[in-house]
Formats: structure tokens, C-alpha cells, sequence
């Protein structure tokens, strides 16, 4: 019988390499009842509320914390002098840039690893090794390899969304069912065949959310990169104003990035749902 393959089911690093998507529970919150958005909505209401009795009655000082009335005046000249958009379409294009190429890479080597045996065994210890480390450790390193410029951001970033697509990758094809490949190896099919119509369909799934998990790991890596090794961007915003001890304006970036992240996941949710629109467990 020719064109036999099989998915070997070798030990990872990274166990099974599935994961679950970022803020599962909006996911599961049902935005289009009245009820649902009222109880959503409580505990941050209710943390403002905290916020403006605690600056009024003087319980925080206004330089620990501001008042809502200096965020809201920070956040309007912010808006109207474009500060903000700049420094977050910064941010935003530095995302997309390393995006493109740790998904890419994460892909690729997923695959790879997945199907056969000998390369998944070649690099299991040293992704192992490498994996632990936090990508905000890199930066010192690749600024002296590569400076402070553009490279050693996309670097930081193309890592965080490495290690999240190549697990979720490699997991799938891992986790195919085996009776499909054999059924495949039944009527004769060849290795091209399967690969293509079977296995990679098979876990798109899995890389899928891979994908939306990775583009997630991108945007919090950006902002770390830039409060170390930035001249723009959002994370430099938030870092520079703590030296300028500007409280307002680095809650306005604090609140921006968790702001953006929510749109990106929800966005990256989306997507997910369309691509996997013949999938009933991806929804």
C-alpha cells in the first residue's frame, strides 16, 4: 500500500498545546439583552463611582490618583491634539508588522513539527528552554544586537505571538483523527493528499485560535517594548508621563491599551467564527 502516513503523538514541551481564547467571558456575555449589559456594566460603574468619592472626599491625592474630571480633560486635549491616535497607529502598525512574522514563522514551524517526527524531536529541547522566557527579558539583548530602533521592537513582538500560533499548531495536527488518515491510507491516497485535505483542515480549528491568541500576545508585547526602547508609541506615552509624574494622562494609556485589546479580541472572535463558519464547535 503506498502513501502511508500517520501523526505521531511525541511528547511536547508545551503539552497538548490547545488554549482557550482571550476573555472567554465576554464571549459567553450575552451583549443583546438589556440584563446582560446592566450586569456587565455594574462593577466598572461602580469602581468610577469609587474613584470620584475617593478624589472629592481627598481619600487619594490627586497625585496618585486623579480626579475623573483631570482624566477626562487629559483624555479630550489628548483626543483633539492627536496625540493618542499617533502614538496608538504607532503602536498599532508596529502589532501587524511582527504579527506577520511570528504567525507566519509559528505556522510554518508548527506544521512541520506536527507531521514529522524527526523535526519536532530536533528542536523540542531548545524551544523548550526558550519558551519560558518572557519576551520583555529579550529587549536588553536586541537592543545590543540590533539598537533601539524599529527591528528589536518587531523582534519582541514577532516572539509573543510566536510561541501562542506554534503551540496551538502543532497541537492540532497532533490531535487529528487518526481513523480519517487511515481511511486516507485505505483508498491509496498520497502524502500531498492528506497533508492538504485532511490534516490541515483537520486543525484548522486549533490554528485558528492560535492565531487570535497570538494577535492578543502582540499588542500586550508591543507596549512593552516601547516603555523600554521607544521614542513613540503608546507603551513610550505611558512611560514618559510617569517621569513627567502624570498620572491622568498614564491612566488614559493604561485604559486605551485595555480598550484597544477588548476591540482586537472581539475582532479576532469574529474572524474566527466566519473562518470556521463549518466547524459547530468553533462557535
Amino acid at each position: 500500500m503506498r502513501g502511508l502516513i500517520k501523526i505521531p503523538r511525541l511528547p511536547f514541551f508545551g503539552g497538548k498545546g490547545d488554549a482557550t481564547g482571550i476573555s472567554e467571558s465576554l464571549k459567553h456575555t450575552n451583549w443583546e439583552k438589556p440584563k446582560g449589559v446592566i450586569i456587565s456594566l455594574g462593577l466598572p460603574v461602580a469602581l468610577v463611582y469609587f474613584w470620584y468619592f475617593a478624589s472629592k472626599t481627598g481619600l487619594l491625592h490627586r497625585s496618585i490618583l486623579p480626579s475623573p474630571a483631570m482624566f477626562m480633560d487629559s483624555l479630550k486635549y489628548l483626543l483633539e491634539s492627536g496625540t493618542l491616535a499617533g502614538h496608538l497607529s504607532i503602536s498599532i502598525i508596529r502589532v501587524l508588522k511582527g504579527f506577520a512574522v511570528g504567525a507566519g514563522i509559528g505556522i510554518i514551524t508548527g506544521i512541520l513539527m506536527g507531521i514529522f517526527p524527526r523535526v519536532n524531536q530536533t528542536v523540542a529541547l531548545l524551544f523548550g528552554v526558550l519558551m519560558p522566557i518572557p519576551q520583555i527579558g529579550w529587549i536588553p539583548l536586541l537592543i545590543l544586537w540590533c539598537g533601539i530602533g524599529e527591528t528589536t521592537k518587531i523582534v519582541v513582538i514577532a516572539l509573543g505571538t510566536f510561541w501562542s500560533v506554534l503551540l496551538n499548531t502543532h497541537g492540532g495536527i497532533r490531535n487529528v483523527d487518526q481513523k480519517l488518515i487511515e481511511v486516507a491510507n485505505v483508498l491509496e491516497k498520497n502524502k500531498l493528499f492528506i497533508i492538504t485535505r485532511i490534516i490541515l483542515p483537520a486543525s484548522m480549528p486549533a490554528i485558528i485560535t492560535g492565531i487570535r491568541l497570538g494577535f492578543g500576545n502582540a499588542w500586550r508585547s508591543v507596549v512593552a517594548a516601547e516603555m523600554l526602547a521607544a521614542s513613540k508609541g503608546i507603551g513610550f506615552l505611558i512611560a514618559y508621563s510617569r517621569e513627567l509624574s502624570q498620572p491622568d494622562i498614564m491612566i488614559v494609556g493604561l485604559l486605551s491599551i485595555g480598550f484597544i485589546g477588548v476591540l482586537i479580541d472581539r475582532a479576532m472572535l469574529l474572524f474566527q467564527k466566519r473562518a470556521l463558519r463549518w466547524n459547530t464547535g468553533a462557535s
